[in-house]
């Protein structure tokens, strides 16, 4: 049977001391895309983050500053090879159904691996993902 899995792209503001992966991002964007992400009633949330590719919502980690968006193209490939075999570990790219609450840079090099992928905030800047994650939460 098919699970559904939410993923969520890290984000910038962190707090500044270790803590679990859902609460060392502290973004409002991020925050709501995870409630969002809990409303959908998935099997499984995993964070994507540029640091440490694929986590779990409890992995316990430290800050760091890593971003996709400034790196280059071999280097975010790289990076989504990592993440699709740490997905492979924990899901079924083919099987499973995949919701992203991430930016293209992110997607972009996963996507072509999963069968089964939605992407509700697609083409949204920030500030209407914000607005649509409040009313989608609400």
């Amino acid at each position: 049977m098919s699970k559904k899995i939410v993923l969520i792209s890290c984000v910038s503001q962190k707090l500044s001391h270790r803590a679990k992966a859902k609460d060392l991002y502290v973004s409002t964007l991020f925050k709501l895309n995870l409630k969002y992400g809990n409303s959908l009633k998935p099997d499984a949330i995993y964070i994507l983050s540029a640091e440490h590719g694929l986590l779990s919502l409890d992995q316990m980690i430290d800050p760091y500053e890593r971003t996709l968006n400034n790196m280059r193209a071999p280097d975010i490939k790289e990076w989504a090879n990592k993440v699709l075999s740490q997905l492979k570990e924990v899901t079924s790219l083919k099987g499973d159904a995949f919701t992203f609450l991430a930016g293209e840079k992110y997607r972009r090099y996963l996507l072509p691996h999963l069968s089964n992928t939605e992407i509700p905030l697609k083409g949204l800047p920030i500030g209407k993902q914000l607005k649509h994650l409040k009313e989608l939460t609400a």
